[in-house]
């Protein structure tokens, strides 16, 4: 099993307006070049995670994500849309009854600064644990 958290710097929806003004299209290509390296890695099992894709990196990856879930969803009070594209791996499975409402947009309010990044690239512990309790068998059962 191989579970890849690549860069989306240059893919994900919230930094598309950079690409033209920046030309940053060059990286942007790179960026989803990787994504596709990681996708098709050579395993039974393969998850990428990363936030929603603006339309040109899903037109070079091809597709769109397998599925998307919010950290509130897994008990942590945040919201922060994550995606998933996944081979032989079915959604993951919701672990808590925590509602929308209960939850914060800390990672898209954060103030702007040098660690701004680290915040909204972080993987919230309840997701984080329901990708090792729910996948993580599965990735033993493929190795035994």
């Amino acid at each position: 099993m191989a579970i890849f958290h690549p860069p989306c710097t240059r893919l994900c929806n919230s930094g598309v307006r950079w690409l033209a003004e920046r030309d940053l299209w060059a990286d942007m290509r790179e960026g989803a070049a990787f994504f596709l390296e990681c996708l098709n890695a050579n395993a039974p099992l393969v998850a990428v995670e990363n936030p929603v894709m603006h339309k040109y990196a899903r037109e070079i990856v091809g597709r769109g994500a397998d599925f998307t879930v919010q950290p509130w969803q897994f008990g942590d009070p945040a919201k922060k849309r994550t995606c998933f594209w996944t081979r032989g791996l079915p959604p993951l499975t919701a672990t808590s009854d925590m509602q929308a409402s209960e939850a914060r947009a800390d990672c898209h309010l954060a103030s702007p600064g040098p660690d701004r990044w680290k915040e909204r690239s972080r993987t919230y512990p309840g997701l984080a644990n329901a990708i090792a309790t729910q996948w993580g068998p599965l990735g033993l059962k493929v190795a035994a």
